[in-house]
């Protein structure tokens, strides 16, 4: 029987499974601007045969490590032959939020607060959270308002935040072994049917923000050195 597909998305598109989980197939096409890879911007830029592949590795490396930390994620399989990953079902919060976390002031993070802060500056895991809308350029919005608007409730948020900073350590950790620093990272989140918080989406090198000796490394050349 065919999978049915109920969602095209920039860089993977989703299909239902008769289990009732989802089977999510990662494509190699990558958001950016005139050809030029950028994991900030909300447009497809340009495919790179391949990305799908490392994406998953990445993604299937991390989710396990994840889980096997006792930190609850969607993720059930893989299949590397096919590009695909099976997954739980889960309820994204609002129409979609992404949760960022913070080792040091670059970015839109500088970018907002320079004036504060030098640039590249030590940050102590610092979560904020936007909500996924291009039009708006993905707006900050902070606690308070996350449960005044009914997203989510404040155990819900406490529980993004820990959780957050937790799995942000191990993919840190992981990552310094390799002699790689990591800078910031973003996270989705969905809930259960019973209203329980796991970590969604993927893990990739998309995702994060990586120095190699002040350097920053390109998602691509991250994901050969990670896998080397």
């Amino acid at each position: 029987m065919e999978n049915k597909l109920v969602y095209t998305g920039k860089t993977k598109n989703v299909y239902a499974l008769d289990n009732g989980n989802y089977l999510l197939k990662f494509k190699d096409d990558c958001t950016g601007k005139d050809g030029v890879f950028d994991p900030g911007e909300n447009s497809v830029g340009l495919t790179i045969e391949g990305v799908g592949d490392v994406n998953l590795r990445m993604s299937i490396y991390f989710f396990e490590k994840i889980n096997a930390a006792g930190i609850r994620t969607h993720f059930v399989s893989a299949n590397l032959e096919d590009t695909t990953m099976e997954v739980l079902p889960a309820k994204v919060f609002g129409k979609g939020l992404e949760v960022i976390c913070r080792h040091k002031a670059v970015g839109s993070f500088f970018k907002r607060y320079g004036e504060y802060i030098k640039e590249g500056a030590d940050l102590p895991a610092y979560v904020e959270t936007t909500f996924k809308n291009d039009e708006k350029g993905d707006p900050l919005v902070t606690k308070d308002a996350l449960v005044a608007l009914g997203v989510m409730t404040e155990a819900q948020y406490d529980d993004i935040k820990d959780m957050t900073q937790k799995i942000t350590k191990i993919v840190a950790d992981d990552l310094k072994e390799k002699g790689l620093v990591l800078y910031d990272i973003k996270f989705e989140y969905g809930y259960d049917a019973g209203g329980r918080v796991m970590l969604i989406d993927e893990i990739a090198s998309g995702n994060m923000r990586v120095y190699k000796d002040g350097k920053y490394i390109d998602p691509m050349t991250l994901s050969k050195l990670f896998f080397a």
